[in-house]
């Protein structure tokens, strides 16, 4: 596109108990950014980690520049949603990027796929292509996969991967999702790609290949699992 030099990516990422993860990601995504010679920033949303993450964050401010890390934290846990909804206020891109702080995705492949189609959305699978799991036991595969199966059937959304964490956005578009959306936590991600469906919105799909996390634990567990069957049949209901 003949604008692509005018374009500017903000990267959302939200933060808990991150201190180790979040100077090799920053890395990475700052790596990156100037590969592809696109503008970026990355607004780091910490959510009052105990371990230190906001003064590491702080440290990448003073490396990096304020203009390209920005630390906009928040007091306690409020969810991914709301999360995302205070990224975008400090965001100055016309392209948002959300992730997490785990080091599991490649944004060079998320730009080059927006590039190539002008999607609305462009979303990582793990289920289609060459995309896969690493580094997951038996259950939390399952969950995972058995996750993505039951909202298949009961919504029929057009996207493989419902529940991955790192997509990007035009910034219209997922202001506009934002306020359609009412879920929180795990089913936060799948009503994104419902509700944009319902509104006509392009998504294009990039097979990743996932590897788990290289710092810390997981943070799915039974809470989640329960809070993602509720949200799915709040979903499907309203749907």
């Amino acid at each position: 596109r003949a604008d692509m030099a005018a374009d500017k990516f903000s990267v959302l990422l939200p933060t808990y108990n991150e201190r180790e993860n979040l100077p090799l990601v920053v890395w990475l995504l700052v790596r990156t950014f100037h590969q592809s010679g696109n503008n970026f920033e990355i607004i780091i949303i910490d959510d009052g980690s105990p371990d230190g993450t906001q003064e590491i964050a702080k440290q990448l401010e003073k490396i990096y520049g304020s203009d390209k890390i920005l630390l906009r934290p928040r007091p306690r846990k409020l969810g991914l949603g709301t999360a995302y909804i205070h990224g975008m206020k400090h965001a100055t891109g016309n392209f948002i990027v959300i992730m997490d702080a785990d080091l599991s995705h490649h944004v060079s492949l998320y730009l080059i796929k927006q590039k190539e189609g002008n999607f609305d959305i462009v979303s990582g699978t793990r289920y289609k292509g060459n995309g896969g799991v690493y580094g997951w036991d038996l259950k939390r595969k399952l969950i995972s996969r058995g996750a993505n199966f039951i909202t298949q059937v009961l919504l029929r959304p057009g996207a493989s991967d419902l529940t991955g964490s790192f997509r990007l956005y035009r910034k219209e578009v997922l202001q506009k999702l934002m306020e359609k959306c009412v879920s929180k936590g795990y089913v936060f991600q799948m009503e994104m790609i419902v509700r944009a469906r319902q509104l006509g919105y392009t998504i294009g799909e990039v097979p990743i290949s996932f590897v788990d996390r290289v710092y810390g634990e997981s943070k799915l567990g039974g809470n989640e699992i329960v809070s993602f069957l509720k949200g799915l049949l709040t979903l499907f209901a309203t749907t």
